[in-house]
């Protein structure tokens, strides 16, 4: 009887067994199975190649996941600079991911670092390129005040390492993130297999770049570099005929994640808010004033009772407060993660510096056009093509620099980069989400405030605006630079008395209050402008990165 039980136990055994290990191949079978058509895909005999196995994005370095969501962005406190605007209004936030600190000087110096071995400001027609990377160290000079060790010492001494840099334009972070973009991309690709990290390259053509990666891959192609162990780094796959398959990753391999960016204003106030505290059910309870829960910049908890939760000014000639327990711990800037995060685990998003984000600034947000993803700045452009159809890759005698207004040379683009020009008529005809390449000045806002507002003149102007009224209303001070025969500077400034404003279509948003700032400011509601091209000894930034797929991370939601 006992031989019975374990000869029927070892049958349903090995059926059970059996069952499994068809089921597990046929659900691996039916992955690479196509619904459309039935073909294989990944065949090892070549024909269509996709990553069927891809979960969900990587986080990349740096960065934690914020899960989107509903808001209302907008005044929290009394608008007591009766600026009017930042009134409430109803957004909708699609999920991202944002840097956990603001970039410290660390993060920058390696930056220049990089920059400065690519591009040797030693050799022609590359000084301006690194120059043009520097900070403004010179921020931190006052006229009645003694800075200058700050000024001598903050980016680089490794005492300031975890310190957020400063001196830092809009531009200048921008192409930071890109730089990032690039370098993220590239160790992916070297960690599957696809590519060799050659940290002695010194040659400006052949410089990664996510862009041309996507478009040129065999112009990047360093398969003869071996690594550190003595071999090559080159993923490949062999067919049925020994023809080389899977050499570069696509698109669709899922290796190479979306670009880091400077987030936008709205996700920026989105993610210093950290609602997730004031949620009952579907509803929020109420607003908040700052990045904490509660209505005081100290801590209330037993353990860190009267500790400052941030960095700000407290008052004429207190930036720190008395030394010892009741101070913040910090005159100017502090090191990062100095102060307890918020709900999403964000450091310093009120306090230690302002920072930039992506917007153009207008003083009213259009709610009533777009409330999903808002943002004001958009300007499309496109990869230059070559009369054979490849892509134009800009060479070192094809750089284009720009002069700022107050006369600094950067780079418009860099040696190895695709060529970008805006969209034209190709992209644009018949099309309703987008008519131009340049979208800044779409429905601004104050054109039928503003003094030369006419109801029956809504044709387009030349610049691509509607009407005139808006370039009168955002009519700042236009200061010239040139250049005479001989080279030298030639600064105009615009002396205008018609001038009405100091807003145009490069100024852009900061956002959150710095080491400067009175408490006031410290609200994520709060919003400023200062001009893309300048720099400050307050204002910061930090990276975002979009999410792909899927809108939470979370498999199977706890209701709340």
């Amino acid at each position: 009887m006992y031989m019975k039980k374990v000869v029927v136990f070892k049958i349903l055994l090995v059926s059970a067994l059996t069952i499994t290990t068809t089921s597990c191949k046929k659900s691996s079978s039916s992955k690479n199975t196509s619904r459309a058509t039935g073909w294989q895909i990944n065949s090892r005999e070549g024909g269509f190649q996709y990553n069927t196995n891809f979960s969900e994005q990587e986080t990349s370095p740096g960065l934690v996941f914020i899960e989107g969501g509903t808001y209302t962005k907008g005044r929290v406190q009394d608008d007591v600079m009766h600026d009017w605007n930042n009134s409430p209004t109803q957004q909708h936030v699609q999920s991202f991911y944002m840097d956990e600190t603001e970039v410290t000087n660390l993060m920058y110096v390696e930056y220049l670092d990089y920059m400065k071995k690519l591009y040797p400001p030693s050799e022609d027609g590359y000084q301006n390129i690194y120059t043009g990377c520097l900070p403004d160290t010179l921020v931190w000079r006052n006229r009645l005040g003694y800075n200058e060790v700050m000024t001598e010492n903050y980016l680089r001494h490794p005492a300031y390492a975890e310190y957020p840099v400063v001196g830092v334009s809009w531009i200048q972070a921008t192409e930071f993130a890109k730089w990032r973009t690039d370098r993220v991309a590239e160790l992916s690709l070297q960690r599957e297999g696809f590519r060799t990290i050659d940290p002695n390259n010194t040659d400006p053509d052949s410089n990664f770049t996510v862009n041309r990666y996507a478009h040129d891959p065999s112009s990047l192609d360093n398969s003869d570099i071996e690594d550190g162990r003595g071999r090559t780094r080159r993923n490949t796959r062999v067919d049925a005929d020994g023809n080389e398959i899977n050499v570069y990753a696509t698109k669709e391999s899922g290796i190479i994640g979306p670009k880091y960016r400077l987030p936008t204003e709205t996700e920026w106030e989105y993610a210093a808010l950290g609602l997730s505290e004031l949620r009952s059910y579907n509803l929020y309870r109420g607003r908040k004033k700052y990045p904490w829960d509660g209505q005081y910049t100290r801590n209330g908890s037993r353990k860190y009772r009267g500790d400052q939760l941030a960095n700000f000014k407290q008052g004429k000639g207190d930036y720190g407060g008395i030394a010892g327990w009741s101070d913040d711990g910090a005159d100017i800037t502090n090191a990062v993660k100095s102060y307890a995060p918020n709900d999403y685990g964000l450091y310093d998003m009120a306090g230690n510096v302002a920072e930039w984000v992506a917007d153009v600034y207008r003083p009213i947000v259009d709610d009533e056009f777009n409330d999903f993803n808002y943002y004001r700045g958009n300007v499309y452009t496109k990869n230059a093509i070559n009369d054979d159809g490849s892509v134009k890759v800009v060479t070192v005698d094809e750089i284009v620099y720009d002069t700022l207004s107050n006369g600094k040379i950067v780079a418009r683009n860099l040696p190895g980069e695709i060529a970008q020009v805006p969209v034209d008529e190709n992209e644009t005809y018949l099309r309703t989400n987008f008519d131009r390449s340049n979208e800044i000045n779409f429905r601004d806002g104050d054109r039928r405030s503003s003094r030369y507002y006419e109801s029956f003149n809504e044709e387009e102007g030349e610049d691509g605006t509607s009407g005139s009224a808006t370039r009168k209303m955002y009519n700042s001070p236009k200061h010239t630079i040139t250049r005479d025969e001989d080279g030298n500077i030639v600064r105009e400034y615009d002396k205008d008395n018609n001038r009405t404003s100091l807003i145009n279509d490069k100024v852009r948003v900061y956002k959150g209050g710095s080491w400067k700032d009175r408490e006031y400011w410290l609200d994520p509601a709060q919003r400023r402008y200062f001009p893309q091209d300048m720099a400050t000894d307050y204002i910061g930034f930090r990276c975002a990165m979009s999410r792909v797929g899927s809108k939470s991370k979370a498999k199977n939601k706890t209701k709340n």
